[in-house]
């Protein structure tokens, strides 16, 4: 709607994940680190939480991006599901076309899969998302997933991203085993003042924009406040202060466009 006003080559404040759009504040980086020291020094459990938006998933597809075509990888975003639906699609994420056959059936496959890519020297890696859905029994399936392995190497990397109540379900005891596991954990941070005004101006440069529209410091300010640092929060109140700046013609985005912006959002939220 507002592209050809501030002339952007593409919607710079979108939801969905984009690995381009990626803004490397020292945390995501850090997080990003921790990911690919776990999964190259084969440590076999490692864990990403953060809140609601913070961008776990942005940084999970920038994780895949980096690691190669010598890793072969299975991404879950949906864990809710059974144990021999998870094994089915573990083995379909890892090019099976249509893996049948009982519980005992498919770790077999999916063990055979991963000592045929070890003796290729290929690593696998089993990326689940929104693991806080994940039931104890379902978490305990996962952790004797881990068990696959050689007398000198896991034949598995599991990497589980989860919302901060994920950190509070491994303080179970009855979860002990897995959390003696965990050997990589990283906890996402909300954004700075700094990293949001960084993030902002990252954003309208990848889509195109060229020191116009431009937020000002008030404006940024507000959105901090509103978002209180969460990425996708930051993402849905920039997105509606350029609109709120092109329904009134303006070349940037004003504190009051901003003010608009935010109004509207907390009223639709209350």
């Amino acid at each position: 709607m507002y592209l050809e006003h501030f002339k952007l080559r593409e919607m710079p404040f979108n939801l969905t994940p984009g690995t381009r759009f990626l803004h490397f504040t020292d945390d995501h980086r850090q997080a990003l680190e921790h990911l690919l020291f776990g999964v190259r020094q084969r440590k076999g459990f490692i864990v990403l939480t953060g809140e609601v938006g913070a961008g776990k998933t942005t940084l999970c597809r920038a994780l895949l991006r980096e690691l190669g075509p010598s890793c072969k990888t299975a991404l879950i975003l949906n864990p809710r599901l059974t144990e021999i639906q998870l094994l089915r699609l573990i083995l379909m994420e890892l090019g099976h076309a249509d893996p049948k056959g009982d519980k005992l059936a498919l770790r077999e496959q999916l063990n055979a899969y991963l000592l045929e890519q070890a003796s290729n020297g290929n690593d696998v890696v089993l990326i689940i998302d929104e693991a806080q859905c994940l039931s104890r029994d379902m978490l305990e399936n996962i952790r004797l997933l881990s068990n696959l392995e050689t007398e000198s190497r896991k034949l598995v990397q599991i990497v589980l991203i989860g919302q901060p109540e994920f950190k509070q379900m491994l303080n179970d005891h009855r979860l002990r085993q897995l959390r003696q596991r965990i050997s990589v954990a990283y906890h996402l941070k909300k954004m700075s003042l700094n990293d949001t005004s960084a993030y902002i101006r990252h954003r309208l440069k990848v889509a195109g924009a060229n020191g116009t529209p431009s937020f000002d410091g008030q404006s940024i300010q507000l959105i901090q406040k509103f978002s209180d640092g969460i990425p996708r929060q930051v993402n849905t109140a920039c997105d509606m202060a350029l609109l709120a700046a092109y329904s009134r013609e303006l070349p940037d985005v004003s504190i009051e466009s901003t003010k608009v912006a935010i109004e509207e959002l907390e009223g639709v939220c209350q």
